[in-house]
């Protein structure tokens, strides 16, 4: 999928205006990922760079319930720029006071979820991809949810259930109608999940027939690979999801390279261990030590890929339960390499594949 430089006809990356005083100065935007993007990935983004984050996807009963661990996903960043708070459910009512909540606690625009593939979610709920099967309910949603509040209502979807059902571009148009801003479609099927490779081709159909702006969303790796998207897209905008997996920072590199053409060095391996620290630090202090410790297992091994003897660091920093002994590890298997002046390679396509199956 990624072309060398001198292949690709380098498209334009402007801003997107969603009304209501919401502009997207940059449409390099971090992509929802339950279990990755909880707020401190998100500050961690956008502080590097990303030009909009959006919350995991959150359940709408779940919000008005107000249950404690769901207020808390829905904490926006902080950081200034814009940030979004994701939800799904299958309710008109539910979602339109889920969204007054969030809006409530400092969201710059709601995201409509129609594209979550999961059994619990598409099945289970009825919502997610489900509501690509049911256009009636999704227009209700879409509608309810644009009417209960007073800034931007983007959506979120696929290409539709299956091959057989490929609707994106008529939601698309029910969701123009609705009131929609925005819609980021992943190029794939529920029925395919995150296997295959995703179609940006198939996202142009989508973009040629609505005039609000869509973003390209799927197998977005390297600034070859977003400059591809949006070019075979004709998208507004691309968002990232499992490219910025230990690569927090990756969403600046492809924004400077699709405005310039220059791709951008990776910070040098005493600044990503600077950034991996704070990270870690900070779902430290989100979430606990002990939680935090666990869910941040995850974040360093991405990190660390590709470092010379990154294998027994991970297998060793995961056995660990204590944060003292684990940040003692990071600084024994970082300064090192540091000293020496060894550079992480930026990791393959399919060194990130690899990593998400892990």
């Amino acid at each position: 999928m990624g072309k060398c430089r001198s292949q690709i006809t380098q498209p334009a990356l402007g801003t997107i205006d969603l009304g209501k005083g919401v502009v997207i100065d940059t449409p390099v935007i971090l992509a929802p990922m339950s279990g990755v993007t909880d707020l401190p990935f998100r500050r961690t983004a956008k502080q590097l760079g990303a030009g909009m984050v959006v919350s995991e996807m959150i359940a709408s009963w779940a919000m008005i319930r107000e249950n404690r661990k769901t207020l808390d996903m829905a904490e926006v960043d902080g950081c200034g720029g814009i940030s979004a708070v994701q939800l799904a459910g299958c309710d008109p009512s539910a979602m339109a006071e889920a969204a007054r909540i969030a809006v409530d606690k400092g969201a710059d625009l709601v995201d409509i979820n129609f594209g979550c593939p999961v059994k619990k979610v598409a099945v289970g709920q009825a919502a997610g991809s489900a509501l690509m099967r049911d256009e009636t309910t999704a227009a209700a949603i879409l509608d309810a949810t644009v009417r209960s509040v007073p800034v931007p209502v983007t959506l979120k979807m696929r290409m539709g259930w299956d091959h057989a059902n490929l609707n994106a571009p008529r939601l698309a148009r029910i969701a123009q109608d609705c009131g929609i801003r925005m819609i980021t479609v992943h190029g794939r099927t529920r029925q395919q999940f995150y296997t295959g490779t995703a179609d940006w081709d198939f996202i142009r159909e989508v973009s040629e027939a609505v005039d609000i702006p869509v973003i390209a969303n799927g197998d977005i790796l390297t600034e070859d690979d977003a400059a591809e998207a949006l070019r075979r897209s004709a998208a507004a905008g691309i968002m990232i999801g499992r490219g910025c997996y230990g690569r927090p920072w990756f969403p600046a590199q492809a924004a400077h390279f699709l405005r310039t053409g220059v791709r951008l060095a990776e910070p040098s391996l005493e600044r990503q261990k600077t950034i991996l620290l704070d990270h870690y630090r900070a779902l430290l202090s989100q979430f606990g030590t002990h939680a935090g410790v666990r869910l941040a297992r995850k974040h360093v091994s991405w990190y660390s890929r590709g470092l010379p003897g990154s294998a027994e660091f991970r297998a060793t920093m995961n056995r660990l339960p204590d944060a003292t002994a684990v940040l003692q590890l990071i600084d024994r298997f970082y300064d090192p390499l540091i000293a020496r002046g060894i550079g992480r390679l930026v990791p393959s396509q399919g060194d990130i594949l690899e990593a998400d199956a892990a």
